[in-house]
């Protein structure tokens, strides 16, 4: 391949063609660094893919709102390999938002990106079958784009044990001691990978169950906005207009947004579950208090289920209410408001119970 076709296909920079004629990549032996500083800001700066396949094959690949992930799948999928680099000294630093409203409404924008790559043609499900993808790279991909939807089940399982708690009825029925050992094998397998997770990474476990508790916090608010944004836009064509997420500056206190409360609509699920199973605790220690000791035993069970849903969105409720008039009004009413509707329909429904039509009292008389 001569030298023009290379500059053709990468681009006019002498050291990056050489290196990707190495086996294994890198840089030349005879570079210094002084001219691999040169290089590196030639081959980043916004003309260089103009007119080259390097820029029509590899560059930016758009359409999504997180281009890195789209980006990096087609590259994959063209044979191209990636190497874990993380060295002791950060190669990249940067500022993430802490403020609430800001964090979620960032999580919303990733999520909503990766729910339109699992709707577009370039989904990992069905694309790229005919490159050199792996299979551990696909089912990687895969994970990284159908992630939002997991807040379906996840809202269903916050909401799961209020609905218990104010209807009386318990949350799994009776099972087999087998069903039993399989829901304690995948538990503890799921348990086990956390801790792998935690052990490669050196995240301690402080670390680990913030983010575990901000997995639920964005699952019920940020990923659930994502789905539907996702479909309204795929299947009616509305597309949402999304804000860069304000970052803290270096010149602003290292705390200036975090009492800041911005409201989003984001805010109203996770108030509403928090709301419920609050709700939900309470009545059934009441009912537990009128029914007699007998009560205390199955109640024991749903309330664990529903402090195990509070105690993740603790960091959400101390957040709102860690400072006085940070919460808007419209906030508490609209929580308090969609809560009280959903407990009232399910006291008045209460499908658990089996519909039973039969004589009345005045039909059969004492025998009834």
């Amino acid at each position: 391949m001569s030298q023009m076709t290379l500059e053709k296909r990468f681009g006019q920079s002498t050291v990056f063609v050489a290196s990707t004629l190495m086996e294994n990549g890198g840089v030349p032996e005879s570079a210094t660094p002084e001219s691999l500083l040169k290089e590196a800001i030639h081959v980043i700066s916004c003309g260089y893919e103009d007119k080259t396949d390097w820029g029509n094959e590899i560059g930016w690949i758009y359409g999504s709102v997180t281009e890195d992930i789209l980006t990096g799948f087609k590259m994959h999928a063209r044979g191209w390999r990636s190497i874990y680099c993380m060295p002791k000294r950060p190669a990249f630093k940067g500022s993430a938002p802490i403020n609430l409203s800001d964090r979620l409404n960032q999580v919303l924008r990733w999520a909503l990106g990766s729910v339109e790559i699992l709707l577009s043609r370039h989904c990992p499900i069905w694309y790229g079958y005919s490159g050199r993808l792996k299979w551990l790279e696909r089912f990687a991909y895969i994970n990284t784009t159908i992630y939002p939807i997991t807040a379906i089940p996840l809202l269903a399982y916050c909401t799961l044990p209020a609905v218990c708690l104010l209807t009386g009825k318990f949350i799994i029925p009776q099972i087999s001691n087998i069903a039993s050992i399989w829901f304690i094998s995948l538990f503890l397998s799921i348990f086990a990978t956390g801790i792998l997770e935690m052990r490669w990474s050196g995240v301690g476990i402080d670390e680990w169950w913030r983010n575990e508790q901000f997995w639920v916090i964005g699952g019920v608010s940020a990923h659930l906005f994502a789905v539907f944004q996702g479909l309204l836009k795929v299947l009616a064509g509305i597309d949402t207009n999304f804000t860069v997420t304000s970052k803290a500056s270096d010149e602003d206190g290292d705390f200036t947004e975090l009492y800041m409360f911005k409201w989003t609509t984001l805010l109203i699920p996770p108030t509403t579950l928090l709301i419920i199973n609050l709700v939900g605790v309470v009545a059934g220690i009441s009912y537990a208090i009128n029914s007699g000791y007998q009560s205390w035993g199955p109640l024991f069970g749903k309330l664990f289920f529903a402090f195990w849903v509070i105690i993740h969105l603790y960091p959400f409720l101390k957040g709102l209410m860690g400072r006085q008039n940070r919460t808007p009004t419209i906030v508490v009413v609209w929580a308090v408001l969609l809560a009280s509707i959903f407990s009232l329909l399910w006291v008045r429904v209460d499908p658990f119970t089996t519909k039973v039509t039969g004589p009345d009292v005045t039909q059969c008389g004492i025998n009834c």
